[in-house]
């Protein structure tokens, strides 16, 4: 930012444009589907990456880092634990307005 006079005894920050941001390289990134000979489970190597996924998931395994977990429940979501939560504070209540102090 750089601050500029606008009028006599004023003044205003103005903002730098910040260039979109652009690559060197003359062409957009792309992801090759090549990679080294890698056995797989079956005993074959394979250098295609969508090859060995495939048959990877035909055999049913899981590559990390692309499974997808199931959503955590919360305790607090559940009915008998809010249940539970609200009689124990009803009781805690109770005690206190009959004085007892612990």
């Amino acid at each position: 930012m750089k601050l500029t006079e606008i009028a006599p005894n004023r003044f205003r920050f103005l903002k730098s444009r910040i260039a979109p941001a652009c690559s060197d390289l003359p062409r957009p990134f792309v992801i090759s589907d090549e990679m080294p000979p890698t056995e797989q489970v079956d005993g074959r190597f394979y250098t295609s990456k969508a090859a060995f996924r495939a048959v990877g998931r035909a055999n049913g395994l899981t590559e990390v880092g692309n499974e997808k977990f199931k959503p955590k429940q919360r305790a607090s979501n559940d009915p008998q634990v809010k249940k539970r939560r609200d009689e124990a504070l009803q009781i805690a209540v109770a005690k206190y307005r009959s004085g007892v102090r612990v």
